[in-house]
């Protein structure tokens, strides 16, 4: 199975810490480590890990960070092809503390795969789907051109773009995280963009409206949990890959729960 991932890369450094810092404070990390992550990164790195053959559009710094991004993702198995850029690879700092809780502090602008990149953006009119989360109004053109479209409302610039220029919903489902507030402010911008929109809540499981109505639960995590980051994007990707298998959002909500549970039980992105 084809799959196609079009968005954006973090240059990710982990650091584990008993607690977070009250201001003032100085704490000790207990651990730290580096991965190739951001929500376009971690969909794709899942993806291949569900067997699906990955084309991923993205880009990326000339930079030390961005070709050690390269690098890994590469060794994750992902088809990766870069519109590389003179900006830095954006960077970011995610501590995490024992529960799995993570925080994020993002360095630098976030660089965003463009139609006018020379990347063989054709690949995707073979793809049985494709997972969008950053790239301008050409780039989601290309990208629809995929049998099934899910996307983020972080690609919310170019999903507005192209529902006016086309007067229709450019993409299938549209999925966020209704705990998290700016992607639910931004989810509300974009909702006419969608045929179905589906939220993720946490340990309450989620539910999706629009075109069909319904809920599904959550699962229970196979290990401890160690870590929260990429669980959003672990969902979307896994959910992406259901609906490429010709599956129902209900099926493709349920291997999303799957796969977001699993994401829990490992440190840093999958």
């Amino acid at each position: 199975m084809r799959v196609g991932v079009v968005g954006h890369v973090e240059w990710v450094e982990f650091i584990a810490v008993a607690k977070l810092p009250h201001a003032g404070d100085v704490v000790h990390a207990e651990g730290s480590f580096t991965r190739a992550a951001g929500g376009g990164g971690v969909a794709a790195g899942v993806l291949a890990e569900l067997g699906a053959q990955v084309d991923f559009f993205c880009a990326l710094g000339r930079d030390r960070e961005g070709e050690a991004a390269l690098e890994q993702l590469r060794a994750r198995g992902v088809n990766v092809h870069v519109g590389w850029r003179s900006q830095p690879t954006r960077r970011a700092l995610t501590m995490l503390e024992h529960g799995g809780e993570r925080t994020i502090v993002t360095i630098g602008e976030r660089l965003e795969p463009s139609a006018g990149d020379d990347l063989g953006w054709e690949r995707l009119r073979d793809a049985q789907a494709v997972y969008f989360t950053a790239g301008d109004i050409g780039a989601l053109a290309y990208a629809r051109a995929a049998r099934v479209l899910v996307a983020s409302p972080r690609a919310r610039s170019a999903l507005r773009a192209l529902a006016r220029e086309d007067g229709k919903a450019p993409v299938d489902a549209l999925v966020f995280s209704a705990q998290d507030r700016d992607e639910c402010e931004w989810a509300k911008e974009v909702a006419d963009c969608a045929r179905v929109l589906v939220a993720t809540e946490g340990a309450d499981g989620g539910r999706w409206w629009g075109a069909c109505e319904g809920r599904f639960g959550a699962e229970s995590t196979p290990g401890p949990v160690r870590d929260s980051y990429g669980c959003g994007d672990s969902f979307a990707a896994a959910f992406t890959f259901g609906l490429a298998s010709g599956g129902s959002i209900a099926q493709g909500a349920a291997l999303g729960a799957h796969w977001g549970a699993r994401c829990l039980t490992r440190a840093g992105a999958p």
